[in-house]
């Protein structure tokens, strides 16, 4: 049946819907049927994307947040089709109300129930970030035991490591949960003088990889950089055998 990514972490600002748009990209590359959500009731970024053809869950009632605007959510992720893929990009103010619905409505053992699978994506990030990072990831292997997790390794706030030098794979998380883990997804860091800038200007104007490399009004450089970042991804995504 159809494969669910939930993507979720507490924390703002980290690269989550980076990832979720380039899960979206991978996925449609690889030649899956992709259906991608934004449940974020601040900032609609995966909605950004034209190419995407994203659909936005209304989950704002005045200025709080309704639970059951999840319930049409939920309705279509059940009824999707075999050999689809459905990319949900959660934001950092919906972290806790759409853990709490999946919870307790026992959301994924219904979507389970229908023979669906389903993954949590979550980012990782070094810089300041790194300890809320962290602790989104544990609440979602304590709250949700039965799915596999998808790790996402984000350096680009700084490297990501404890104060004493224990890399990711040796923290408590990670070896309390790591059984858990279907897959560390490290994020290729290049040059922020090159790679950096044309990656930044990519995402800030919601252009796919196919788009940049089509389009001839960029320079030659920026299209090859952008050509090279993405195969980077991709491999990284391969090994991850999401598709």
């Amino acid at each position: 049946m159809a494969t669910i990514h939930m993507v979720m972490q507490g924390k703002g600002g980290v690269g989550k819907s980076l990832c979720s748009s380039l899960l979206v990209q991978y996925l449609s590359a690889r030649d899956q049927v992709v259906r991608a959500y934004d449940t974020d009731p601040v900032n609609n970024t995966l909605a950004g994307y034209k190419a995407f053809g994203v659909r936005i869950i209304e989950i704002m009632v005045g200025d709080d947040i309704d639970p059951r605007g999840f319930d049409p959510l939920l309705e279509e992720l059940h009824g999707l089709g075999a050999d689809t893929h459905a990319v949900i990009d959660n934001g950092a103010a919906s972290f806790v109300p759409l853990g709490s619905y999946l919870a307790e409505n026992d959301a994924i053992s219904m979507l389970q129930g229908a023979g669906h699978t389903v993954y949590f994506h979550t980012v990782i990030t070094g810089g300041q970030a790194l300890g809320d990072t962290v602790d989104g990831l544990r609440a979602i292997v304590q709250s949700f035991p039965d799915s596999p997790v998808v790790v996402w390794l984000n350096r680009f706030f700084g490297e990501i490591a404890a104060s004493d030098g224990r890399s990711f794979e040796q923290f408590k998380v990670a070896t309390e949960y790591g059984d858990r883990f279907h897959a560390l997804v490290n994020i290729p860091l290049r040059k922020a003088a090159t790679f950096g800038r044309d990656l930044e200007s990519l995402f800030a104007q919601r252009q796919t990889f196919a788009e940049a490399a089509a389009d001839e009004s960029l320079p030659l450089m920026t299209r090859q950089r952008c050509v090279t970042w993405w195969a980077d991804m991709c491999r990284e995504l391969d090994k991850a055998m999401l598709a």
